[in-house]
């Protein structure tokens, strides 16, 4: 018999969050999701079967974090998932973008999760139960021109998941890092910010790369709707793993990328042994 749970996810107006709440909701589960706006709040809540409840949050007003939690925790009861989804991506050459929007971006990608994982951890190891999702990416692995910013958040939030993991284990908390590839949500179109160019010298190397991101948006071999499965088939395990690649794209770039590192280890293995000792 499918045990029912309570989601938190944050951000589910778009893309993995919607498609997550909507499959979630689906299947029997309450999801609690966060919005940007009142009109978006009311839109969500008129989900049939009255199990979707949501709150207006910007995941970088700190300081409302911990009591809207809180408030969640006393009026709907215990959270039994956290999906921290809210999130964009950042493209620019690294030279051309200000260090305002890799503020902007880590304020988002990393520290709008990690405040709202540290307002649900007392619950969580108070009960000695619970899941927290962190949806990072296939960038947290890999790198890519253009998206310095981006990968550099998503490497970020991979290696708190990871530290996390082996932190909440003996509170009977999983930690699960999701990285997906290339899917069809709005990361790569409306969502994505980008940084202006303005160094000639970029445009041989990065011009074609923006216009195939831009004209690929839409188009990705990933289904949101299957990934949205995917991670419900996760909360259901009793042994959840600490990582979860989400596409054949991701799996192929990933394994090339871990393949790559080792040969580069074996290369300066005698260098790296000389300053022991």
């Amino acid at each position: 018999m499918a045990v029912h749970k309570t989601l938190f996810i944050t951000g589910v107006s778009s893309g993995f969050g919607r498609a997550l709440a909507n499959e979630a909701l689906a299947a029997g589960h309450r999801v609690i999701g966060t919005v940007r706006s009142e009109t978006a709040r009311a839109e969500f809540e008129q989900h049939p079967g009255g199990q979707a409840f949501a709150r207006c949050l910007d995941v970088t007003d700190f300081s409302a974090i911990d009591a809207l939690v809180a408030e969640v925790e006393n009026s709907l009861g215990p959270v039994d998932v956290l999906v921290n989804n809210a999130g964009y991506g950042h493209e620019g050459v690294f030279e051309e973008s200000a260090l305002e929007e890799m503020r902007q971006q880590f304020d988002v990608n990393v520290f709008g999760a990690v405040a709202v994982t540290k307002a649900f951890v007392p619950f969580f190891r108070q009960r000695r139960a619970g899941h927290i999702i962190n949806i990072t990416s296939m960038g947290g692995f890999i790198t890519m021109p253009g998206i310095a910013y981006y990968c550099g958040s998503k490497f970020a939030l991979e290696g708190i998941s990871d530290t996390l993991s082996e932190e909440l284990k003996p509170f009977g908390i999983a930690v699960t890092a999701v990285a997906p590839g290339s899917f069809r949500t709005d990361w790569a179109g409306r969502s994505m910010r980008r940084s202006e160019r303005s160094i000639a010298d970029y445009d041989a190397s990065f011009g074609p790369i923006r216009a195939a991101r831009q004209a690929k948006s839409g188009q990705q071999l990933g289904d949101p709707r299957k990934a949205a499965r995917a991670m419900l088939s996760l909360i259901a395990s009793d042994a959840p793993p600490a990582h979860l690649l989400l596409g054949s794209d991701a799996l192929k770039l990933v394994r090339e990328r871990l393949a790559s590192m080792a040969q580069e280890i074996d290369a300066w293995e005698a260098v790296t042994r000389s300053t022991d000792g």
